[in-house]
């Protein structure tokens, strides 16, 4: 298994109990792909570089994880169709 760091980040308008729930869904996703989750990283709202979407803020998630060669796809694919979230990055972890 290789080591992934992601990042993504949610839509500020939904409130503490959803952006749980969009963390552990995507925590929930990598496990069930036969992956795991090493580390959570919640960074919380903060100013974003420029405005996406009329949004100046979003909720900010760093999340690494191992995981098999086919998962980030799959990964990438969720975080598209999921409305909540504004932008994202998969990048390989290379120790």
């Amino acid at each position: 298994m290789r080591k992934y760091e992601t990042m993504y980040i949610i839509r500020p308008t939904l409130d503490e109990e959803a952006i749980k729930g969009v963390v552990e869904r995507f925590s929930d996703l990598i496990t069930q792909e036969g992956g795991q989750v090493e580390k959570i990283d919640e960074w919380g709202r903060r100013r974003l570089a420029y405005p996406i979407d009329d949004l100046k803020e979003g909720y900010y998630v760093l999340m690494n994880f191992s995981a098999p060669a086919t998962l980030p796809g799959e990964l990438e694919r969720v975080y598209k169709i999921t409305d909540s979230i504004l932008r994202y990055t998969i990048i390989r972890d290379d120790d």
